[in-house]
């Protein structure tokens, strides 16, 4: 038996492997989706980690850690913020 393919129609997903936290703690937007400044999810868009944990659109916490107010801690447990390396 042969079998010729005259069209094929590929769908794909993707999401980030990130357990704890589904949404992001300052915009509230979920990971898989974009922060208010961008328009297309993925590497224009990445997270970033903290030592405590909590994760954040790099995109939403730059614009935090920019504020008077952050004082340059977690927004969420306000210990200092420091990034994560894995």
């Amino acid at each position: 038996m042969k079998v010729t393919i005259n069209r094929w129609n590929a769908i794909g997903t993707w999401h980030w492997d990130h357990p704890q936290e589904e949404l992001c703690g300052i915009c509230r937007v979920a990971f898989d989706g974009t922060c208010p400044t961008c328009k297309y999810p993925g590497d224009d868009c990445p997270l970033i980690i903290g030592v405590c944990k909590h994760a954040f659109h790099m995109h939403c916490l730059l614009k935090w850690i920019n504020t008077e107010a952050s004082q340059g801690l977690c927004p969420m447990c306000r210990q200092p913020f420091e990034t994560a390396t894995e």
